[in-house]
């Protein structure tokens, strides 16, 4: 079993800095401080109102890791709306970022609450995702954990799929938790027999994320944002992310 990746998603740092003009917390140190504790990669989701992590965020990060060779920048977002233009000019620049996620966000939403749909989606993301083959990129499509849909997912041309863990992390502690445990890792080992990758993130922490990797088979990464930067303000960036590292590992058999 190989380890999986810990990426930590910066919104929520860029979120509090956005409530005043003194540019604190900063974005990059907080990915500073991540990087040096351990984490294996940066994620951010820029979307189009910029009330979290903004497009001028996007090149300071990846030029922050043109020092980190060995970790990768994640991109997020919806790929209709700013997401190409916004990696599009990383890569005309000769920056750094290695994974495109492509989620279905609508414009204003809250938070990202559910995957592509196979197969009303798979004509629009087609050329989308060939775009970014173009440039190097990996594509990892946000799903559901459907079973059904990652065969679809893998012929539209992506790498990955990351499964999305909120109805993982809601039933936590309760009685359907065994179920969506199994629900999770059938979708997980469909996407496998297929030849994706699977990557998950969505309310995954500290109490959920071992068995969560325990149980689901070849997660290769979690993207880990809200509850790893509210454990920061009460432990600090590097024992939270190594916090989360000893809790990946604790999956290992």
């Amino acid at each position: 079993m190989n380890t999986t990746s810990l990426s930590v998603n910066l919104n929520k740092v860029a979120l509090v800095r956005n409530t005043r003009h003194l540019g604190i917390p900063s974005v990059t140190r907080a990915a500073t401080l991540c990087l040096q504790a351990g984490a294996q990669g940066i994620t951010v989701h820029p979307r189009p109102d910029e009330r979290h992590i903004r497009a001028s965020d996007v090149p300071e990060l990846a030029r922050l890791l043109t020092d980190w060779p060995d970790r990768e920048y994640n991109i997020e977002g919806n790929p209709l709306h700013n997401l190409m233009d916004v990696v599009g000019q990383l890569v005309a620049q000769q920056l750094p970022v290695h994974q495109v996620t492509f989620v279905p966000d609508a414009q204003g939403q809250f938070t990202s609450d559910h995957g592509w749909t196979f197969p009303a989606d798979a004509p629009v993301l087609k050329p989308l995702i060939d775009q970014a083959h173009g440039w190097g990129l990996r594509v990892s499509l946000f799903m559901d954990a459907d079973a059904n849909a990652m065969a679809a997912a893998k012929a539209v041309g992506a790498d990955r799929v990351e499964l999305y863990t909120e109805p993982y992390a809601t039933a936590w502690g309760t009685p359907d938790q065994a179920v969506q445990l199994a629900r999770f890792a059938k979708a997980a080992q469909a996407a496998l027999d297929v030849g994706l990758e699977v990557n998950a993130g969505h309310d995954l922490n500290r109490d959920n994320l071992t068995a969560f990797i325990a149980q689901v088979p070849g997660v290769s990464e979690v993207s880990i944002g809200h509850a790893l930067i509210a454990d920061a303000l009460e432990l600090g960036y590097s024992a939270t992310v190594k916090d989360y590292l000893r809790c990946i590992q604790a999956a290992k058999p």
